[in-house]
């Protein structure tokens, strides 16, 4: 039961990411490259109609660490509670700057709000790479002082960062550089993201713009992928062992591979969506090759005092996984329903569509 939840929290995050991801990327979208006052609110309408519904899936997949893995939520919660206060933040001045920008028509009212519309999702898109840079990386747990546990063997607390700034720290930050290097990944992944989104839902006219866009930033996405593979290897030098002794598992870098490959001709290819599919196998591909990298593991231990967290000393009980499994069934049913509703009624270009101002 503990492989089957983590199979189906992997699967939901990496939903969530795809859709909210291009929530996160319409937003630096329309912070750098939206100009004039139609394309600001077509962008803007491009995110605004769908967040909403996105965001369920962030709520579905917080509610099942909760009933799967409750050790593991309650010690990453308290132990990046720093962090998770300023994504909670961000959240909420990106849905107000989408909600209130067209409530009155001052330009200094719209500027303000675009403004917390743009930054709170470029930082947004930096955090969650940072918070995947921190899991792959490992934290201290027990918080461990020459050698004795200050905490329980699970709890941590990290600071926003170190004064070495380093991931070889025996007390490493939130952020570092090596952190940085994922955060970056994550901004450009989800631009590339956001961009293609923008360009299958609306008939901005930078819609060609963006195309070109889309190449370079492929080319430092490639870049960056190569170098944040050579630091890893810094960082953990185990971290390949899964992929050697399971090769199988293969399939998931590949997937990543593909989307990346795939946008270097996203000049010729004649249909949006596969333009939009490919970056969704970025975005895949990158969660699922990274949590295939660590698997049973859900949080290293960066000392040798405490074990790390796994799927299997961080569960439930069997009874509680197994009940969780039918309301499970039921409330998939009707998250799949919800979503399949609401996409069908938002079909096609929204350019026109009323986004209830």
């Amino acid at each position: 039961m503990e492989i089957f939840w983590y199979i189906i929290i992997a699967i939901v995050l990496a939903v969530f990411f795809v859709l909210d991801g291009y929530d996160f990327g319409a937003g630096i979208i329309h912070l750098f490259f939206a100009k004039n006052e139609n394309d600001k609110e077509v962008i803007t309408k491009s995110a605004g109609l769908f967040w909403d519904s996105n965001e369920v899936w962030l709520v579905v997949a917080g509610g099942m660490l909760f009933m799967a893995f409750p050790t593991f939520y309650a010690s990453v919660f308290s132990g990046f509670y720093l962090p998770l206060i300023i994504v909670l933040w961000l959240i909420i001045f990106r849905a107000i700057g989408l909600e209130f920008r067209s409530q009155f028509k001052y330009q200094m009212w719209k500027d303000i709000w675009d403004k917390s519309f743009g930054v709170s999702s470029l930082l947004l898109a930096l955090f969650f790479g940072i918070a995947l840079g921190n899991i792959v990386r490992g934290v201290n747990l027990g918080g461990v002082k020459d050698g004795v546990s200050v905490y329980e063997g699970h709890y941590f607390f990290l600071p926003l960062w170190d004064s070495s700034f380093s991931p070889l720290s025996k007390t490493p930050g939130v952020i570092d550089w090596f952190t940085l290097i994922i955060g970056l990944i994550s901004v450009v992944t989800l631009t590339i993201h956001g961009a293609n989104w923008v360009i299958l839902k609306t008939n901005s006219s930078i819609n060609n713009k963006l195309k070109n866009i889309i190449f370079k930033l492929n080319i430092v996405l490639t870049v960056l992928t190569i170098f944040s593979l050579i630091v890893w290897q810094i960082v953990n030098p185990n971290s390949l062992d899964n992929f050697m002794n399971n090769p199988y598992l293969l399939l998931f870098p590949v997937i990543y591979l593909a989307g990346l490959f795939g946008l270097f001709f996203i000049k010729k290819i004649k249909k949006d969506i596969y333009s939009f599919v490919l970056s969704s196998l970025l975005i895949v591909g990158g969660i699922t090759s990274s949590l295939a990298s660590l698997f049973p593991v859900l949080l290293p231990s960066i000392n040798k005092v405490n074990v790390p967290l796994t799927i299997y000393n961080t569960s439930a009980s069997e009874y509680g996984l197994s009940v969780a499994l039918n309301w499970g069934i039921i409330g998939f049913i009707l998250l799949f329903v919800y979503m399949i509703i609401q996409k069908r009624l938002m079909g096609g270009k929204i350019d026109k569509m009323d986004y209830g101002h």
